[in-house]
């Protein structure tokens, strides 16, 4: 020891005998005044047990150097409790007659100064002997310690080596230091086991609240994790997962590992599944895991159910039923008796055929009854079967496979039904649909199972089917247009929508519904209409039903313009800027063209907008622009 720290742990001592003088600790006090026993000792050793257990055989192999050399080691707690004693029997015996026992405190303020106070107070080795110590009881010893620091370098105990005065040397506390560091060595091999158990506690929880299942694996498919949502998946249990192969729970694995080696992509790929439920299919992404130098050592699995994919897909495509039965206008009672046969057959899984004439609310009745059902939550689907050209119908209601024809998308393609999936698919107008697609659908309704175009891979999907049509099908399966066993497996529950003519007395209330709706979205002030005008309205035929009415409705309410072809008063609207068009003018042909240019004008060409305010389909709009011969590109910006 050199002159400057002997001379600092001169300083030391005599700071602390100066400390203790000034709290009238007496020199003649034979042993600690704070000794606890009982409930308040077993706390604290309760407090300290990972640090007895800990320290225990590094006392031991320390006390085993100088077993017989009348020494005992004392361990203690931040506070100086002691809280374990082993030592030779015979200075043992002087230590605990002056009740140096597990309990007693050891600090300076209530035993003054020692090795043990110092290494609390000073937070490092120190060794004193004799007259150092400030009680006179202590003169006869020579104590080595060291303070033990937690892994954050927290002070957390002592350890002291006790012996008598003419026995201890300066290696005895090189001893003592050895003992400490070994101690506090196993505290951080502790502390990071800690840290990595809770670190894997905290990813694996993340992991298992993850709604998908994930499994990892080697290149030879020995499965090494998985998380508790791939048991579900699978109904196995940890142990049963780990015993089967990766290749063994789904096919395409060969493919999937293939792609992972040649640093390709194997991402949202529906695969067959040999799972104890009864799925057959899931899909599944697979991603590499490789070391610190790049190299490929294992595999990740993430299983998904096909319909939530879908369903998330769904959702960001905006595939959804807006509408409800409270939002359906209406109190004739013959309407609101087709009302609660459409409530009562909502949650049943037959399927559904909506016949009415066009513009009588066919897919607002469709998606009434979806929300209506327990299907409510999953996916609405609906495809005009008239709006889509023959060639591209089948791609669309059943989906495709890669490189299946010319243009079509890499990875594939799913079709109407697949996205519907657990939800509702609505084919409006499906008396247009060919024939060879009526054969494939009425598989479909029977087998629920479909197949995309290039692929020989049965999908199964669970589907509730709701169709509508404004034609007489009955005359179509006579005239050899529709099929008929398809037509009985559609018409399993027929729902008549009435024509507006036959529920007149709603008219005046369907008025009033769209004179403010529409109002508010073009921002017009709503016009009151005449008695007159309305006892035309009620008395008009509509062919165009609803839909007719509220495309009348917001001509009113942007030009004031009354159409002959709607009503003849001449005294409608008391507007100033009423515009009237002739007698002469009413021809058919002449006032439909005039009304599909000023559509057009007003839309600037836009055919989407215009079919839509005109309440005819795309395809029907571009026959009759071509049947008057209208150039669109005068009306373009």
């Amino acid at each position: 020891m050199n002159k400057a720290t002997e001379l600092n742990i001169r300083k030391s001592i005599e700071a602390s005998k100066e400390r203790c003088r000034l709290r009238n600790l007496d020199t003649e006090l034979k042993y600690s005044r704070k000794i606890i026993e009982g409930a308040a000792l077993q706390r604290v050793l309760k407090r300290n047990r990972e640090l007895i257990e800990l320290s225990k055989p590094f006392i031991e192999h320390l006390y085993n150097f100088v077993k017989g050399s009348n020494f005992f080691t004392i361990l203690t707690d931040e506070s100086g409790c002691i809280l374990n004693v082993i030592g030779d029997e015979g200075i043992l015996e002087e230590a605990f007659a002056i009740k140096m026992i597990p309990g007693a405190y050891m600090d300076e303020e209530n035993i003054g100064t020692n090795a043990m106070s110092l290494a609390l107070t000073e937070k490092k080795p120190i060794q004193i002997s004799g007259e150092d110590h400030y009680i006179k009881a202590y003169h006869k010893w020579t104590c080595s310690a060291a303070p033990i620091m937690d892994a954050n370098n927290k002070l957390i105990g002592v350890l002291d080596l006790t012996g008598y005065y003419d026995s201890v040397n300066s290696h005895t506390l090189g001893m003592v230091v050895a003992a400490v560091n070994a101690i506090e060595k196993m505290l951080e091999i502790i502390e990071y086991n800690k840290k990595l158990e809770s670190a894997k506690i905290y990813t694996d929880t993340i992991i298992d609240s993850i709604p998908a299942g994930i499994m990892t694996s080697d290149l030879d498919g020995n499965i090494i994790t998985v998380n508790k949502h791939m048991l579900y998946l699978f109904g196995y249990t940890e142990e049963e997962m780990k015993q089967k192969k990766a290749y063994s729970l789904f096919e395409d694995w060969d493919n999937a590992i293939k792609a992972i080696r040649l640093n390709d992509n194997y991402l949202d790929e529906d695969v067959f599944v040999n799972s104890r439920k009864n799925v057959l299919q899931y899909n599944l992404s697979v991603y590499p895991i490789r070391d610190i130098k790049e190299n490929l050592n294992g595999v990740v699995y993430v299983f998904k159910e096909v319909r939530k994919v879908r369903k998330l897909a769904n959702k960001i495509m905006g595939r959804q039923a807006i509408y409800t039965f409270d939002k359906i206008i209406g109190n004739n009672k013959e309407f609101l008796k087709t009302i609660e046969f459409a409530k009562q057959i909502a949650d049943s899984r037959s399927t559904i055929l909506i016949m009415g004439e066009s513009g009588t609310g066919k897919e607002v009745f469709a998606q009434s009854i979806h929300n209506y059902s327990n299907r409510r939550n999953e996916t609405f689907v609906a495809l005009n079967c008239g709006a889509i050209p023959k060639n591209l119908i089948e791609s669309e209601l059943f989906g495709y496979e890669e490189g299946a024809f010319t243009g079509a998308k890499k990875n594939g393609h799913p079709g109407k039904f697949e996205i519907a999936d657990g939800g509702t698919i609505f084919l409006d107008e499906v008396g247009e649909m060919p024939l060879d697609m009526q054969t494939r659908l009425l598989r479909v309704i029977e087998e629920g199972t479909v197949c995309r175009i290039g692929s020989t891979k049965e999908i199964v999907v669970d589907v509730r089917i709701i169709a509508a049509t404004n034609k007489d099908l009955v005359e179509e399966v006579n005239r050899g247009n529709f099929r008929k066993d398809l037509f009985y497996r559609l018409n399993v529950l027929p729902l008549r929508l009435p024509a507006l003519r036959e529920r007149k007395d709603d008219i005046p209330l369907l008025i009033d519904y769209f004179m403010n709706k529409i109002s508010k979205r073009i921002n017009k002030k709503v016009i009151e209409l005449t008695k007159d005008y309305l006892k035309e309205l009620i008395e008009y035929d509509w062919p165009g039903n609803i839909r007719e009415l509220e495309n009348l409705i917001e001509l009113v309410l942007n030009t004031g313009c009354i159409d002959h072809n709607h009503i003849k008063s001449k005294k409608a609207i008391g507007n100033e800027n009423y515009i009237d068009i002739e007698e002469a003018e009413f021809n058919l042909e002449k006032v439909e063209k005039e009304i599909i240019i000023k559509a057009l004008k007003r839309f600037k060409g836009n055919i989407t907008n215009c079919a839509k305010a005109l309440g005819i389909g795309r395809n029907t709009l571009y026959r009759k622009i071509s049947k008057y011969k209208i150039d669109c590109s005068e009306f373009e910006v």
